[in-house]
């Protein structure tokens, strides 16, 4: 909207057109945004506005020409009026004008172009600001002025024109000088001059200075204005001023006058003696290039040449000079001078080529096309005089026999610039000239004349009437993949039946996405190479299409088909689909089972395309089918043993040299309910006190369990199997957390053996006994006593309950004593029979006494074997334990023969020395008892050392803490059921874990 608004504004106001000289005037005001119209040529011109060119020659960078219309618009380069060229130094009263020139040229009738000239006349803007020569002006009154006197005050000065330049002044002044100073304006040539007036008496012994503000405001809109401080010095009485003898100084010089040139004297008088009677002559408040160009000389009022004049650059100077005589309160007054710069011949004529319409110059040399018609314009030549009056009239010829001439080429011309159209008179002909060199001859009516020449080169171009043919049409090749870069791939070749330029052919290939960036052409030759390597997996066959064209005006173009076979190498490694692979398998797996299958493929072709594959390193565990992938087994797995296994699979291709590739493979080996679980605390000798006032829900026991599985077949379940008659007690399933479950009364006094069953999750579950001991009672008064009785509870069945009995305590209590008293003797009697038979074994063997984990071959106290579900249980890794050498007779029989127990402490758990004497309904807790720790529990010792030993024979029982079962095996108590009697190693997982 806001542009269409200007556009409006510049046609109803600013829009004019000269009818007197035929040139177009437009109107625009300065600093306009870009793409501002000034102005349309094809409606003002009265032009079509199609099928005609429209060019710029002159008017830029500040200017540009729609082709199509010839709308002229700004750029974004503002027009600014203050700093234009010719618009610096204007007079007052003159106008800013920029030039343009466009040449309009018919597209249909292929005429010679027209050449339109016009000027813009740049209208100024209130862009600028009165400033003032000093933020602080000094004006010196002698003390006895009299009322109505006046005093010049500096000037302010606007760079814009004279709308917008300085309107008026105003005047502040505190309230001491209000009723001593006012302000008066004065009119000269067009210019507003302050005059500071005195409105009352001065006394210079009251007050010496007054500061008032002056400020100078533009006519423009918004007005534009700027302060100063103006300060007035009272000075002593001086009673007259110096007088010019003119008001108004007009002289001329010579441009090109030397330095030191007298130009003019201005002259002043003062009627005043001594030195207020001296006068000194300054220039009054000039600026640039009065300063630069004059001299005044302060005594004489001479004013001379000081720099170079040159009058096409400055032609008219204009100034103040002051005259100032010498009293100590100096009085001034001034007077206006005009000098005029007149003209000499000193410049020649300027003749400027260049082109016009379609025909551009490149470094002086013009292409014309010989099928071109006659009084065709190959140039615009401008011939320019910057002199002035006859010096710049100028004559222009074309020098020599060439079939060009000068033709006008605008009736705007003036004497000091004529514009000519360099066009043809004759037909051209390539064949017979091909070129022309012309000669432009200017010549200016000064005295003496000054001359200037200027050639332009004009060279005849062929007509380009024949296309170039490619033969054959089609090409095609063979080419190896993995090329080096810019690798030749094969010759194309055009001709062209035209000569010179028109004959000259560039080749290329036509742009196709599918071959973008592989192949490229010499523009000269026709070799056609391939700029990076090709790869026949990702293509096997190239199309596409190259063209030849000539350089004549119009281009003329043959094209041919260009195909290339991509041959294969072995330049691919087998690739695996996955950069590893991970295969889960079940455990207990049968041998040359399938575990996994991996999937290789080569992009090759061919032989370069058969693969081998092979396990690395061969460890004979896993083979490899090839053709299929599938990897196989060559063992059966154990989890527990090794739970994953890693090998790399070699991929080899048959191509020469072969090619491989490696994937790493894991094979993670599921787990199987195969192992039964572990309780680790509490030992089957260990016991628990518990007061028979403790209350329901009290913390009794916890029993830990572990189970070499995992997942669900390692998740247990905790149960009380037997040995809970009363329903006394309760046990969590998941925590194994044994609390009280009721208020215990007399007759739940005593010991009570709990049956703990621990059940893993896997199917089929699997799981173990264990013995809880609870003592019931206030305190432990007698070790012995308690000792007993667990060892009366572990030759007891499990089917028969062991839960406290207050109606015989004492009497218990009585056999209690009894059989700890028989049992402290079987013990001593044990231990010298352990000590004469690991003497009698170090004789015997190498390696001293008795190997744990070794399973004997003899069962010393059943001659049934185990049950055939009673899975035996590994050591570290799964690997099977040895078996003990099995006992002779007599150790067999001298180990039956004690028993002893030996209680460290009330809440330690005791350190038990069993018989191996059982009666027929006994469990065999050395078949079934199991831990993972250095087991305290049976210690055989001879009972009197000699002091000559030099070692003492310990013997460690395995494991001792479970009764293992698996499936859904009913708690058998029968002596078959625990008869087949060996010892375990303990399961280096639970070493600090064990507790008896």
């Amino acid at each position: 909207m806001g542009l269409t608004l200007q556009v409006v504004l510049f046609w109803l106001l600013a829009l004019h057109s000269d009818t007197v000289t035929g040139s177009t005037l437009y109107r625009v005001q300065e600093e306009q945004p870009p793409n501002t119209l000034i102005g349309s040529l094809a409606a003002d011109r009265g032009l079509p506005d199609s099928g005609h060119l429209y060019k710029l020659e002159v008017g830029a960078p500040y200017l540009r020409v729609d082709g199509k219309t010839g709308d002229i618009f700004t750029t974004e380069i503002p027009i600014d009026r203050e700093t234009l060229k010719d618009c610096r130094s204007l007079s007052k009263g003159k106008l800013c004008y920029l030039e343009f020139e466009v040449s309009v040229t018919d597209l249909i009738q292929n005429q010679s172009p027209r050449l339109i000239e016009g000027r813009i006349e740049v209208q100024d803007i209130n862009d600028n600001t009165p400033q003032f020569p000093s933020s602080v002006l000094t004006i010196s009154v002698p003390e006895n002025t009299i009322m109505g006197a006046l005093f010049s005050i500096p000037l302010a000065t606007d760079r814009d024109s004279e709308r917008n330049g300085v309107a008026e002044y105003v005047l502040t002044a505190g309230p001491d000088a209000a009723t001593l100073f006012g302000l008066q304006v004065a009119e000269d040539r067009g210019g507003k001059l302050p005059q500071l007036i005195v409105l009352g008496n001065l006394d210079r012994e009251f007050k010496d200075s007054y500061d008032l503000t002056i400020k100078a405001v533009d006519g423009g809109n918004p007005q534009r204005y700027s302060s100063a401080l103006l300060r007035v010095v009272v000075t002593d009485a001086n009673d007259n001023a110096p007088k010019f003898e003119k008001s108004t100084y007009e002289s001329e010089v010579s441009e090109n006058s030397p330095t030191g040139h007298s130009i003019l004297q201005v002259k002043a008088n003062d009627s005043d003696m001594g030195p207020n009677g001296e006068i000194e002559y300054t220039l009054h408040q000039a600026v640039d290039p009065v300063p630069r160009l004059l001299r005044i000389d302060h005594s004489t009022g001479v004013i001379s040449v000081k720099g170079s004049l040159d009058r096409e650059e400055i032609s008219s100077l204009s100034f103040y000079v002051m005259a100032k005589d010498k009293g100590p309160q100096p009085k001034s007054s001034k007077t206006f001078v005009t000098i005029e710069v007149t003209d000499q011949n000193d410049n020649a004529p300027a003749v400027e080529i260049r082109g016009i319409g379609l025909v551009t110059h490149s470094k002086g040399v013009a292409n014309i096309s010989e099928d071109m018609p006659v009084a065709t314009a190959v140039a615009l030549v401008q011939v320019s005089d910057k002199d002035e009056g006859e010096n710049a009239v100028v004559t222009c010829v074309v020098a020599g026999d060439v079939p060009f001439q000068l033709r006008p080429a605008s009736d705007s011309s003036s004497d000091n610039k004529r514009k000519y159209f360099l066009q043809t008179t004759t037909p051209l002909d390539f064949e017979r000239i091909r070129e022309y060199r012309v000669e432009i001859v200017a010549v200016d009516s000064g005295n003496p004349a000054l001359s200037s020449t200027n050639s332009l080169k004009v060279q005849v171009t062929d007509v380009n009437d024949n296309s170039p043919i490619f033969s054959p049409a089609v090409f095609e090749v063979d080419f190896a993949e993995e090329n080096q870069p810019g690798e030749k791939v094969l010759d194309v070749t055009a001709s062209d039946a035209d000569s010179g330029t028109n004959a000259e052919l560039f080749y290329n290939i036509l742009a196709d996405s599918s071959i973008k960036g592989l192949f490229e052409i010499d523009p000269n030759t026709g070799e056609v190479r391939a700029r990076s390597p090709l790869d026949r997996e990702h293509k096997e066959r190239y199309e596409f299409r190259v063209t030849a064209a000539d350089k004549g005006s119009p281009v003329h173009k043959g094209t041919a088909s260009v195909v290339i076979n991509v041959l294969d190498r072995n330049d691919n490694d087998p690739k695996f689909m996955l950069s590893g692979y991970s295969f889960s398998v079940l455990e207990n797996m049968p041998p040359l089972s399938p575990v996994g299958m991996v999937t290789v493929l080569d992009v090759d072709k061919g032989e370069n395309a058969r693969v081998h594959l092979s396990v690395e390193p061969d460890g004979g565990k896993f083979v490899v089918q090839n053709g299929t992938g599938t990897i196989l087994s060559s063992i059966s797995f154990d989890r527990e043993k090794d739970s994953s296994y890693t090998f790399r699979l070699k991929a080899v291709d048959e191509g020469e040299p072969p090619r491989s590739s490696y994937v790493g493979v894991t094979i993670n080996v599921l787990d199987e309910n195969d192992n039964d679980p572990v309780v680790t605390k509490p030992s089957n000798f260990s016991y628990k006190r518990l007061s028979p006032v403790s209350s329901p829900d009290s913390h009794v026991e916890i029993v830990e369990a572990e189970d070499l599985d995992s997942g669900p077949n390692a998740e247990l379940v905790f149960s009380i199997a037997g040995g809970n008659p009363h329903q006394l007690f309760r046990i969590s399933p998941t925590s194994g957390e044994i609390t009280l479950a009721k208020e215990m009364t007399r007759k739940h006094g005593g010991l009570h053996r709990l049956v703990v069953r621990v059940t893993d999750r896997g199917k089929p579950p699997r799981h173990t006994t264990a013995l809880v001991h609870i003592y019931v009672n206030e305190t432990i008064s007698n070790v012995s006593l308690v000792e007993a009785l667990i060892g009366h509870s572990l030759y007891t069945p499990l089917d028969r309950d062991i839960a406290g009995d207050p109606d015989n305590g004492f009497a218990a209590q009585r056999s209690n004593i009894l059989f700890g008293s028989l049992a402290g003797v079987a013990g001593v009697v044990l231990l010298i029979l352990v000590v004469v038979f690991i003497r009698h074994r170090i004789q015997k063997e190498t390696k001293s006494g008795y190997q744990a984990g070794k399973k004997e071959t003899k069962d010393l106290y059943a001659s049934k074997q185990a049950p055939k579900n009673a899975k035996g249980k590994r050591g570290r890794k799964g690997k099977p334990q040895k078996s003990p050498k099995p006992l002779g007779e007599e150790e067999e029989v001298s180990l039956q023969k004690s028993l002893k127990f030996n209680l460290d402490g009330i809440n330690d758990s005791p350190r038990i020395h069993l018989p191996l004497t059982y009666s027929p309904g006994s469990p065999d807790i050395g078949r079934h008892y199991r831990s993972n720790s250095p087991l305290p529990s049976i210690q055989l010792q001879a009972q009197s050392p000699s002091a000559s030993q030099k070692h003492q024979a310990v013997q460690d029982l395995p494991a001792a803490n479970t009764f293992v079962g698996t499936g859904t095996d009913d708690n058998s108590t029968g002596s078959d059921q625990y008869s087949d009697y060996s010892y375990k190693t303990s399961q280096p997982k639970y070493n600090n874990k064990q507790c008896l």
